[in-house]
């Protein structure tokens, strides 16, 4: 990963619309139109047979395309019942195991919400809940897959900055997924300033270092915001909800950082990550696009 990558998390509407019929063409299409990251999305259960995922490997590899996989939401690593996590890392194994088909190296992952436990109590879970998952991960031949572990948008949801890069401490095999979108919703718009996001990748590198913190992985979109956190994704059309992505592509540039940079925009996730890509190339050659 030496090289800072977009793509989409899941399919634009444009590519239905431009006559797509399956999962499988998207990487040849991506390519096509300047992108070179897909993060396939079984947030509601993994339901791509291993045939399918070995050609999806196939095509994302022919066209260039990054691969990565988001595992489903409702996985809770936090939770206080034995249950909940046996079924949370059965998840993460069938995720796992979905991406090694592909060749995919990253699976992002939600740490649930704490319940009726405090927050440091549902940490503490969390930690064992991972170091679970990766020892079955390996047992199961699946140790070059990495678990990206993701902020999260909702004031009560586990994913804090804080909480995300301190259960990355856990194992060098663990990534954060910066979700900026996310990271905004629960600042209450506090992702405004070049500084602003520097403060957020100081942390990262603080916490993880150098090495693991210029490969992050991330999710950018604009989304809707009420008090609670987040509410809805929105496009890159609307002025009222940040983040805005010119400050944080000054400071990836700035700081040399190649992360894959996954647009989750609604609907229109192959549009704005190309609106991004310009924006990152513009800022590289000294300048910004009007």
């Amino acid at each position: 990963m030496n090289k800072t990558r977009f793509g989409t998390a899941g399919i634009s509407d444009s590519f239905y619309v431009q006559g797509g019929k399956s999962s499988l063409e998207v990487p040849k299409w991506l390519f096509k139109l300047g992108l070179d990251a897909f993060e396939y999305q079984c947030g509601r259960g993994v339901k791509i047979s291993e045939d399918a995922a070995k050609k999806l490997g196939e095509n994302a590899r022919a066209n260039g395309v990054t691969l990565s996989v988001h595992a489903p939401y409702f996985i809770n690593i936090s939770s206080a019942e034995p249950e909940k996590i046996d079924k949370s890392i059965g998840y993460i194994l069938q995720t796992a195991a979905a991406a090694h088909h592909m060749g995919a190296k990253r699976v992002v992952v939600h740490m649930g919400a704490a319940g009726g436990a405090t927050r440091r109590e549902a940490m503490a879970i969390s930690k064992r809940t991972v170091v679970r998952a990766l020892a079955e991960m390996a047992d199961r031949q699946l140790g070059g897959v990495t678990l990206c572990m993701e902020t999260m948008g909702k004031v009560n949801q586990m994913g804090t900055l804080d909480e995300v890069l301190e259960i990355c401490t856990t194992d060098e095999r663990l990534l954060p997924t910066l979700d900026f979108g996310h990271l905004n919703s629960r600042g209450f718009g506090s992702l405004k300033l070049e500084t602003d996001f520097e403060h957020v990748i100081d942390r990262m590198i603080a916490v993880l270092g150098e090495e693991r913190g210029r490969v992050f992985h991330s999710h950018f979109s604009k989304i809707e915001y009420t008090k609670g956190g987040e509410r809805k994704h929105l496009t890159f059309e609307d002025t009222e909800y940040g983040p805005e992505f010119s400050p944080l592509a000054a400071v990836i540039v700035k700081r040399g950082l190649s992360p894959t940079i996954i647009c989750e925009s609604a609907g229109t996730q192959a549009e704005d990550a190309l609106v991004m890509k310009r924006i990152y190339e513009e800022t590289q050659k000294g300048g910004l696009p009007i």
